[in-house]
């Protein structure tokens, strides 16, 4: 396996009330080769407490641990658009985790677990301040592009369709060690938070890569969505968690989603503007998200038969 490469980010200059014109600009060099090549790096001084985040992951640990008719109980109500709450993957599923998925603060399919009493305030105010994270993120990746200016906030403005989701991997057995299988986000970009287990890798250049855990670090992936607005410049990345054996795993993962009525396809800005073709057609957000949820839900029985990105490429 290749040596880790995973390049990491000092945000402070986009958090300064001082210009830092050359912080930014370096910051900026990084993303843009991490993205082009693999879209994976890591982020510093990202503006989220480290402590709170070691908090909410001791939380999640402990709600873990409860009984399983404890924690089935906190389950999605009926008219959910997804699976909130409290899942496990079903036994057929190639992937073994568990996980707790949230909407934001406030958000009335929320469905949270009333003990340890401490956890639902830890978990809003992980959640608003991965939020304010994300959209710092987002406006990095609009200037590397070389986007207008706030193209993609306002394309992507509407922020009641993030998620946050805690995860537990199971610790691995002789015969198998699959956490999540090979596969890309579906959304615009996600922000991770995992604990020291490791476990985590990353594909580039046809090896896997370990994303070593940093005490003070997120690691940051783009999703399908930017992959498809700049027709491939930027790419979605590829990933899997490999599940270490004799220990469970823990991990929060922040996705900064779309609105599900939004059109996507590729930019004028990279297609007919600099004379290339549309590497995929156009697609209602909301109909490829329901293809991504159907894969948890329904699994097929070979992981890749799986529906991606791909299904909307063009291939003629």
């Amino acid at each position: 396996m290749a040596e880790p490469q995973i390049p990491t980010v000092d945000l402070s200059p986009f958090f300064s009330q001082d210009e830092d014109d050359d912080g930014k600009k370096k910051a900026m060099e990084i993303i843009t080769k991490a993205c082009s090549e693999y879209g994976f790096f890591q982020i510093v001084n990202h503006g989220v407490p480290v402590d709170l985040l070691q908090r909410a992951l001791q939380l999640s640990s402990i709600f873990f641990d409860y009984p399983s008719q404890e924690r089935l109980k906190i389950r999605a109500p009926p008219n959910a658009p997804l699976p909130v709450g409290y899942n496990i993957q079903p036994q057929q599923s190639p992937e073994k985790n568990e996980y707790l998925w949230m909407f934001p603060p406030g958000s009335s399919f929320n469905v949270f677990p009333q003990n340890p009493p401490s956890s639902i305030p830890v978990l809003e105010d992980v959640f608003s301040k991965l939020t304010k994270t994300a959209a710092v993120v987002e406006g990095i990746v609009n200037q590397c592009l070389g986007l207008p200016t706030n193209f993609l906030r306002e394309f992507n403005h509407d922020r009641n369709w993030d998620f946050m989701v805690a995860l537990r991997y199971f610790p691995a057995t002789e015969s198998e060690n699959n956490g999540i299988t090979q596969h890309e986000d579906g959304n615009c970009l996600t922000l991770l938070f995992q604990d020291g287990t490791g476990g985590l890798q990353v594909r580039k250049d046809g090896e896997w890569i370990p994303v070593i855990p940093a005490k003070h670090t997120l690691v940051v992936n783009l999703g399908d969505v930017i992959q498809v607005l700049n027709n491939n410049k930027f790419k979605s990345a590829t990933h899997r968690v490999v599940r270490p054996k004799e220990r469970s795993r823990y991990s929060f993962a922040f996705f900064h989603n779309l609105k599900g009525d939004k059109w996507v396809e590729p930019l004028p800005h990279f297609t007919k503007d600099i004379g290339k073709p549309p590497k995929y057609r156009g697609f209602r957000y909301s109909e490829y998200q329901q293809l991504r949820v159907r894969n948890k839900t329904h699994p097929p029985s070979r992981p890749e038969d799986q529906i991606g990105i791909t299904h909307y490429e063009i291939t003629s």
